[in-house]
């Protein structure tokens, strides 16, 4: 992608973002409706219905000949990344919109022919915009991020893995997991995919695990921790797919052989 071109789809897009990140925050107590998608956990509401066709409306109008993969069901129906696509969740974290009002934001990933240009998470009650361009580093609030340690302990990371996984599961060895966590520092869970990459590229985290993500939960936040030097691959150490559901595994290269070596590999079923 041409850089000028990508530059004025970074500042249209974070424009777009920020329109919608108010308006949720405007109409954060009105009442809405909620139903469920795959199972009872599984929400939607109006306000992520209405914040996908705000972008999806621009977007068709300005870039007609880009296409759309999105969570609510508003965008195109993609077969390969060919050409630009936007990966849009409008609400990550919808759970945390119904329940908390916070702790949900926008994620917005923008891909060329596969490869990811564009990140943009946005933290909408907190205000905090996480972003990043290709080889432009990443930033908070336009304060460049540091690049990840390199010489993290493994017994001293924190990690974002949500605590279903600790449970009985049919995709890992969930003793497997508990050892992990027994092992390490800590573990957290925020509740909202995009927010979690976030804050491991921002290096509040040190690494993010989960087994099953859509690709607009992730395309934003990859792309931004890829700009500190943070490794995504699936739980068998290869490319996050785009266009499927897959394992995430987000962390420091100097952590990531063990992770999936020791705990998920072994721990397989």
């Amino acid at each position: 992608m041409n850089v000028e071109f990508r530059d004025t789809l970074f500042n249209q897009a974070k424009s777009w973002v920020l329109e919608a990140g108010a308006n949720i925050r405007n109409k954060i107590n009105d009442p809405y409706d909620i139903a469920t998608k795959s199972n009872a956990n599984d929400l939607v509401t109006t306000m992520d219905k209405e914040t996908e066709s705000f972008f999806i409306t621009n977007i068709k109008a300005s870039y007609p000949e880009h296409y759309i993969l999105s969570e609510e069901g508003f965008g195109d129906h993609l077969t390969t990344l060919n050409g630009t696509v936007w990966i849009i969740d409008p609400i990550d974290g919808t759970m945390n919109f119904v329940h908390q009002k916070k702790n949900f934001a926008i994620s917005v990933g923008i891909y060329h022919d596969g490869v990811g240009e564009i990140g943009i998470i946005y933290d909408v009650m907190a205000d905090v915009l996480f972003y990043a361009k290709r080889n432009e580093g990443a930033y908070k609030n336009d304060v460049k991020l540091a690049p990840l340690n390199p010489n993290l302990k493994f017994e001293e990371v924190i990690f974002g893995l949500n605590h279903f996984w600790l449970c009985e599961n049919r995709l890992v060895d969930e003793q497997r997991m508990q050892d992990f966590v027994r092992t390490i520092r800590g573990s957290r869970t925020y509740g909202s995919a995009a927010l979690e990459l976030a804050y491991v590229a921002e290096g509040v985290m040190d690494g993010y695990l989960s087994m099953s993500l859509a690709p607009w939960d992730v395309a934003a936040g990859i792309v931004i921790a890829d700009e500190v030097g943070g490794i995504t691959s699936d739980i068998d150490g290869n490319p996050v797919s785009m266009l499927d559901k897959s394992s995430v595994l987000t962390c420091n290269s100097t952590i990531q052989k063990r992770i999936i070596n020791d705990y998920l590999q072994k721990g397989k079923k």
